[in-house]
């Protein structure tokens, strides 16, 4: 009852006020876009009755332009075009603002996620001692990565900002004019971002967003549970920050990147406290008390704006609390909980505001260590025994000149390994202390790196860092177990472990695993995976922490997040929950004040509801398991026959979006890894690989293998066991459900066309029919009536978004088509597919 009643409101103040202003843009003094409105509707006609009757794009288009319009000359059409496209992405934007603006009124907050129930849970049963224990050891961290599916310019967020705001309010004449600026400024910028545009792009929300959400949850914490569970050295809430550290990610990240980005983010934290204590100034008028306040607010304000001294987290703390002690023994403690809420905003973010990760591929390593033993130590790295590298590695300790070095991979290496503890020192510790290695696959992948350190000048005791693998691959996967039980019994690398708390983190790729393997495969191998380490980590008195690299879609790991952590059973060490989110997933679920406070706790509660409520069904047992295994096994054929395809890459190349991802000015690093003119499928990063089957509708990794998997067996008599799975295991439904969500996104009659394609009409066949076989197998087992039968509220927002960006697509493929033409308005389309690569993958919110 409750859920229909939250439809219901969805509805009201979702679909219906959409309508509304979005009737608008009809009157909004937009330059040649005053037809557009009424142009729209019957694109999206031809569009919804076209394409499943097979109809091409062209053919669409053409209908359209014949019976709707008197253009005929292909210029002007190109012109409609263009304008169409920028309307829908004034259209998304619409509904993304009133969409956010709503969520206070629609999310559930008397659901079980939310710290007030985990509270009123424990309470009742008896629990509180045991969730209050549990939070002493237990936080949330969740990394903000620069992949390029988030592309506002900031002129644009402010907009956004400030309409949610009108929208809230319902100020027709505000959001009359917000829609006016919006159809006048830019979306998309005329250069590339750089790393540092990257990095600012995504502080905006650090300053406009989580200083204040996470601030507020960080004190509604600790008035709950008591000031012991959150202090400075037990952060529930930790925030990571990869744009400007991440050289894997983005290979145009330079040593003097990071350096700048460490400053911003310092200095935007200090700014934050400038300006709160400038309001805390304003209530604090008491004599004596007012002076110490003016001389923290002048030292702020001297680091900042005049580049004179410094001032440390301690400090702030120090003084503030003087001045609230001083405020309860003799000022009534008036004001004294606005004084904590500041206290707990320093303890929260420091003089660093997000910790700066830095991460690079194991085999730029191996390149820079290669070069490093020829030139400082005259051998050959690769003819040494096993024995041999690790006393190399671990024992030498040399000072290396990075100018020493021509090439420019080991120069800059080597100066940002070096400055890494300046950055510690202008930000704290917590400002930078991780390194991540990509495609780790043996002990050597995170030996490098600590040789690394030693190699410039840190001795064992002050290489303040965790050294943290990736293992992301299946080769990697297999190997994890192997990997982290020599590196614990390794002497040296155990010391250091005790220096760090006896603490690992291990980061698991979901995003290149899933590539790799298919949907299923890659998230139970990661599944076991977690199991093998927890146990070998234990074994060696270790606490392994895990760190997932996970992206927005099903695909990459995301969707029903704190579901899935949820789902992990006792075998899997809960320590800590650590993710990565991206793009889009910034702005659709963190991207307001009371999403991003939603969202966090909802992470945090399932850490401590998986700890403390321990529910039976995220038990798995040994028929479970055997039953997972098999699933596994065969969706993998059945991926990995498609992978092996000789129309797999070229379909892409072709057919899809692929190649126009590294030629937008969305992100700044390139789509793909290497630098061969030929793409290979190893190349392929994650994000395009994926992105480009959600922009043809077909959302290929989500799903794919799936259906197979589940109809063997069905032809085998054991349905009912995949049926009693979905039942009884959290972990599986999670799984099922997440892939539904990927086939509702889905609309294969988009490219109905290509199924006659001589090239690739065997192909396309393939992808339709496991689509249509893996949507019949999970409605089965599930026994639900449609996709996502459990989510009415998420699946009408789909619906909604699917809708507006109907058109779009249209038009995205048929430009697609044109350019196939070699028509002379070659460029002309390309420009076409691009744009709309931004209307579409905001629309989605997760479709990379």
């Amino acid at each position: 009852m409750k859920e229909l009643q939250r439809l219901q409101t969805f509805r009201h103040i979702v679909s219906n006020k959409f309508q509304i202003y979005n009737s608008l843009f009809m009157t909004l003094p937009y330059d040649k876009m005053s037809n557009i409105a009424m142009l729209l509707p019957f694109l999206y006609q031809e569009s919804e009755q076209g394409f499943p009757k097979g109809e091409t794009p062209t053919e669409i288009i053409d209908n359209f332009f014949e019976d709707h319009t008197e253009i005929r000359s292909e210029e002007k059409k190109i012109d409609l075009l263009f304008r169409m496209i920028q309307y829908i992405e004034r259209q998304v934007v619409l509904f993304d603002s009133i969409e956010d603006a709503a969520f206070p009124k629609i999310a559930d907050k008397s659901a079980i996620g939310t710290i007030s129930r985990l509270y009123q849970m424990a309470s009742e049963k008896g629990k509180l001692q045991e969730v209050k224990d549990k939070l002493k050891d237990f936080s949330v961290r969740v990394v903000f990565t620069a992949h390029p599916t988030q592309f506002y310019t900031n002129n644009v967020q402010k907009i956004l900002q400030e309409l949610r705001s009108a929208i809230k309010d319902d100020s027709v004449t505000r959001i009359d004019i917000l829609l006016q600026q919006l159809g006048l400024t830019p979306f998309v910028s005329n250069e590339k971002p750089t790393p540092y545009d990257e990095a600012k792009s995504i502080i905006y929300y650090l300053r406009n967003v989580y200083y204040d959400s996470l601030g507020e949850l960080c004190t509604d914490i600790k008035d709950l549970f008591g000031e012991e569970v959150t202090n400075e050295n037990n952060q529930v809430i930790q925030l990571g920050f990869w744009p400007g550290g991440d050289r894997d990610g983005n290979p145009f990240v330079k040593a003097s990147t990071t350096e700048k980005v460490a400053k911003e983010l310092n200095i935007t934290i200090l700014k934050c406290y400038y300006n709160h204590v400038k309001e805390l100034k304003k209530k604090i008028t008491f004599r004596g008390v007012d002076k110490k306040i003016e001389k923290l607010s002048d030292k702020l304000y001297n680091h900042i704006f005049l580049e004179k001294g410094s001032i440390s987290s301690k400090e702030l703390i120090d003084g503030f609390t003087e001045i609230k002690n001083e405020i309860i023994e003799k000022h009534n403690s008036l004001y004294a909980k606005d004084l904590d809420a500041f206290i707990d905003r320093v303890k929260l973010f420091g003089t660093h505001f997000a910790t700066l990760d830095i991460r690079q591929d194991s085999r730029v390593h191996l390149n820079i260590i290669e070069k490093i033993f020829k030139k400082e130590f005259n051998v050959d790295y690769n003819s040494l025994s096993k024995e041999e590298k690790i006393e190399y590695l671990t024992n030498r300790s040399i000072q290396i000149n990075p100018n020493d070095y021509d090439e420019e991979i080991i120069k800059d290496t080597l100066e940002n390994v070096l400055q890494l503890k300046e950055i510690q020192q202008r930000n704290g510790e917590k400002g930078v202390h991780r390194y991540i290695i990509s495609n780790s696959e043996t002990i050597f992948d995170v030996l490098h790196v600590y040789a690394l350190f030693k190699y410039t000048g840190y001795t064992d005791d002050n290489i303040n860092f965790d050294i943290i693998p990736l293992f992301e691959t299946i080769k990697g996967l297999s190997a994890a177990e192997k990997t982290t039980d020599e590196l614990y019994k390794l002497p040296i690398y155990s010391k250091h472990l005790k220096r760090r708390n006896n603490n690992q983190t291990i980061m698991l790729g979901f995003s290149d695993g899933t590539k790799d393997a298919g949907y299923v495969k890659a998230n139970w191998e990661i599944y076991e995976t977690k199991e093998l380490l927890t146990k070998i980590a234990n074994q060696n008195g270790i606490k392994v922490i895990f760190f997932d690299g996970r992206g927005g879609p099903p695909a990459r790991g995301g969707g029903k997040t704190h579901q899935f952590y949820e789902s992990q059973g006792d075998t899997i060490a809960n320590h800590q929950i650590q993710l990565t989110i991206q793009g889009q997933t910034i702005t659709s679920v963190y991207g307001t004040k009371e999403q991003s406070y939603y969202n966090f706790e909802q992470l945090l509660t399932a850490g401590v509801n998986n700890a403390v409520f321990k529910d039976q069904k995220i038990q798995l047992t040994q028929e479970e398991r055997t039953l997972l295994d098999e699933l596994a096994e065969l969706s993998y054929q059945k991926y990995s026959e498609l992978k092996a395809h000789d129309k797999f890459v070229p379909y892409l190349e072709k057919m899809s979006t692929l190649k126009y991802y590294g030629k937008t000015n969305i992100g700044s690093r390139p789509s793909k890894r290497g630098k061969s003119d030929k793409l290979s499928f190893a190349d392929l990063r994650a994000i395009p690989f994926v992105g480009s089957w959600s922009l043809l509708k077909q959302n290929v990794p989500g799903y794919y293998g799936f259906g197979t998997a589940i109809s063997k067996l069905k032809e085998a008599g054991r349905l009912d066991e995949v049926k009693e799975l979905f039942r009884n295991s959290t972990f599986f439904k999670t799984l099922v459900q997440n892939s539904m969500m990927s086939m509702t996104k889905t609309y294969f009659p988009l490219t109905f066309y290509m199924r006659e394609d001589k090239e690739f009409g065997e192909f396309w066949n393939l992808l339709y029919n496991e689509f249509l076989l893996s949507k019949e197998m999970m409605l089965e087992i599930s026994g639900y009536k449609d996709l996502m039968d459990d989510e009415p509220i998420s699946k009408a927002s789909v619906d909604l978004r699917e809708r507006i960006v109907l058109p779009l697509l249209t038009i995205q493929q048929y430009a697609l088509q044109k350019i196939q033409e070699k028509t002379k308005f070659k460029n002309e389309y390309e420009k076409m597919v691009m744009r709309c690569l931004f209307g579409n993958i905001n629309a989605s919110r997760n479709s990379a």
